[in-house]
């Protein structure tokens, strides 16, 4: 992708190359993106690292499976491959919780069962999640971006702020400005 003397190509360059089924630029893309996506997984899974290292493997399937459905108006390539891969971190924790706590009482799979699904609960968490991603999108770019780099990049202000080359405070103001208005809309 970039040699000596080539300039980089951009995530953004690299997604529009994934979706013409390119896969040296999912290569690029991954080796760029898995360690911080890596991170995620893992701070999510804990100690597991089996199930961190499945995340990031599904959620990179998942990248490639559905490279069609990614819209660059709707947010950054990292912002979007962080977040696919740290929604596979949460499933497994959510598929495996139970028989991780069983375990650490002592209890086998004979002693409980785990509960049943709350179809519900997740009904309800898949529209806010909907909403929630429709209001961020209704946010200026510049105040999506940091909330994004922060929230799903799980990325600090200090970081967001080298990453952007912006002034800690100015970062700081977008995040609030963009939080203020997250908060009023939820509650309205």
């Amino acid at each position: 992708m970039a040699g000596p003397g080539l300039p980089t190509v951009s995530d953004a360059e690299l997604m529009c190359l994934i979706q013409d089924g390119d896969a040296v630029a999912f290569a690029e893309l991954y080796d760029r993106l898995a360690p911080r996506a890596c991170a995620i997984a893992h701070g999510l899974v804990g100690a597991r690292v089996d199930r961190a290292s499945d995340a990031l493997q599904y959620g990179f399937l998942s990248l490639w499976r559905n490279r069609a459905g990614y819209r660059a108006d709707r947010g950054a390539v990292d912002t979007w491959v962080l977040a696919i891969v740290r929604n596979r971190a949460i499933d497994s924790l959510r598929r495996n919780g139970p028989r991780d706590r069983r375990r650490a009482d002592g209890d086998g799979p004979d002693h409980a069962l785990a509960a049943p699904d709350d179809v519900h609960a997740d009904a309800v968490a898949g529209d806010d999640g909907r909403r929630l991603r429709a209001l961020l999108a209704d946010l200026p770019e510049s105040q999506r971006e940091v909330i994004a780099l922060a929230y799903f990049g799980q990325l600090t202000h200090t970081e967001i702020s080298a990453r952007l080359a912006l002034p800690m405070g100015t970062v700081k103001g977008r995040m609030r400005l963009g939080l203020v208005k997250l908060r009023r809309e939820l509650a309205g």
